[in-house]
């Protein structure tokens, strides 16, 4: 194996570690390969601080190892349920609350937001924005990342977002390519099939691609789907089918720029054709970029398998140099060597969760946050010796994409910052007939019965004692505080609310508006059954 063709190879891949630090097999692939980039998980994020830190030393390692660019770092930062960022930065509406307020501009500037926010702590290229258009209630994985269920309305969106980050000097993504929002499984657990014609794709699925790739997108990154309208050879998804990604991608709708996969250990590719002969075959099929995010294993198995595969001309080094010649444009338009200040105590930006950014994200919230029903109940108007319950759920019903580290809850504080006197009752995980029957009987010590959900499903347990609720008392206000769509189960309530998430400022300003403190005005980016 020649260092050359090592290091040609390496510029295909992105691939991720654990830890706030660069591990020492991390530095070896960067010298050894010349990997093209890294994505970082919550795993890797502390302090922006930290997080600068450790980028700053990423792009350390490629500077000695003489890289002619420097690495492209990404995440997924889709604000909302999806983010990678924490602690010190701030918190931004995702895309179905930005779809709520009705508003492009409100994607544009938080997409510029995003985007100062990410380069300022030396992330150049971020996995977004969500260009799926979510007319399946039951999908699993895209949901309230998506901007709606309207195609002219995820194309207007997406398209704003993405101007916004890359004003900001970011790199962005389109995904998940050719749509992945009518799907009721998680691509990450199984595959999933999208019957539909290529008429219905191209008048639904792919308009929001169309238009932001006419709008000059970076990148886009393909679904681990299955489209057999398109791809007649069963079982092969999207990431694999060099009729979807060269065929419809690169010819039909005309796009130039870097295709990307998603992780190739999603359980969609990972448990079919592997990672590593995967890697092979996203390449064959169209691809650019392709992703390893977790297994050293893999990802140095996807490396072999892709130099084993040029040195025997299954893949043509031509073609490799063509892919290294689009990652090299969108590196050269978003990443030079003399903007990067590679000290080796970093000082994080003022723009990093500045007072600016809080202000824009709470006005944003308070234009998505949907009242769907209120049958004079809201505002409460509540004397002090009148009692409030509220009830939380437990999210351990995370969605895959999502970080476990941020999945905890405040519904409850945050209602307590406008009523100090409100109790919560923290819900199990798993809840149980008996915890139904205990709750009934605490809450009739109460007036009004504050209850957070998270994605309903049919058979809940929730809808049981939501249902139970309603029957003993005049006053139960729903939160919905992910899906929408919990609506369809829970039609007789006093009044229901979505948030689209669980970000704490969307909980405060839910709360606010239920008591009267600020005026919210939410409109609903998708159908819900008729109560």
């Amino acid at each position: 194996m020649s260092s050359k063709l090592a290091k040609k190879a390496g510029q295909l891949l992105v691939i991720g570690f654990d830890g706030k630090s660069v591990p020492s097999y991390i530095k070896e692939l960067i010298h050894q390969y010349h990997i093209g980039g890294i994505i970082l998980f919550a795993r890797n994020i502390g302090t922006p601080w930290e997080v600068l830190k450790l980028t700053t030393g990423l792009q350390q390692e490629a500077k000695k190892a003489g890289y002619k660019h420097p690495l492209l770092i990404c995440l997924d930062q889709e604000n909302g349920v999806v983010r990678r960022l924490g602690e010190g930065t701030t918190l931004l509406p995702g895309s179905m609350a930005l779809g709520a307020t009705d508003n492009p501009d409100n994607a544009y500037k938080i997409g510029l937001a995003t985007g100062k926010e990410l380069k300022a702590l030396g992330i150049n290229w971020n996995l977004a924005p969500v260009a799926d258009v979510n007319n399946n209630p039951e999908n699993p994985v895209i949901s309230v990342r998506s901007f709606g269920e309207s195609p002219d309305t995820v194309a207007a969106f997406t398209t704003a977002a993405m101007k916004g980050m890359q004003d900001a000097g970011v790199a962005t993504t389109l995904k998940h390519f050719p749509g992945h929002g009518d799907t009721a499984v998680d691509s990450h657990l199984d595959l999933p099939v999208i019957s539909h014609s290529i008429d219905r794709l191209q008048s639904v699925e792919l308009k929001p691609f169309q238009t932001a790739i006419e709008a000059e997108a970076d990148t886009v990154m393909t679904a681990h789907v299955y489209f057999p309208s398109i791809e007649q050879e069963p079982g092969i998804p999207a990431t694999l089918s060099k009729k979807v990604i060269t065929g419809l991608l690169r010819e039909r709708l005309g796009f130039q720029g870097v295709v990307t996969t998603d992780c190739m250990e999603m359980n969609a590719i990972a448990n079919g054709i592997g990672t590593e002969k995967g890697a092979v075959t996203a390449f064959q099929a169209g691809v650019d970029i392709i992703m390893v995010s977790h297994t050293f294993d893999r990802q140095l198995g996807a490396l072999n398998e892709i130099i084993q595969s040029i040195e025997t001309g299954v893949i043509t080094e031509s073609a490799v140099d063509k892919s290294i010649q689009r990652i090299n444009s969108m590196k050269q338009k978003y990443l030079t060597w003399d903007e990067l200040s590679l000290v080796e105590n970093p000082t994080v930006p003022e723009i990093v969760g500045s007072k600016q950014h809080q202000q824009l994200a709470y006005q944003v919230y308070e234009e998505s946050i949907t009242i769907v029903k209120n049958e004079d109940i809201i505002p409460l108007k509540l004397t002090e010796d009148k009692s409030v319950l509220v009830i939380q759920p437990d999210n351990g019903n995370t969605m895959q994409a999502e970080d476990k580290s941020y999945s905890n809850l405040s519904l409850g504080k945050a209602i307590q910052e406008y009523y100090p006197t409100a109790d919560i009752y923290q819900l199990s995980q798993q809840i149980t007939s008996t915890e139904i029957n205990e709750i009934i009987n605490k809450s009739k010590h109460y007036e009004t019965i504050i209850i957070g959900t998270l994605s309903v499903n049919e058979g809940s347990p929730q809808i049981a004692l939501v249902e139970s609720l309603v029957e003993i008392h005049a006053s139960v206000i729903v939160i919905a505080m992910r899906s929408p769509y919990d609506w369809n189960y829970l039609p007789g309530v006093s009044a229901y609310i979505n948030t689209y998430e669980f970000t704490y400022p969307a909980l405060q300003v839910a709360a606010a508006a239920v008591f009267g403190k600020v005026e919210v005005s939410g409109k609903l980016p998708v159908s819900l059954k008729v109560d």
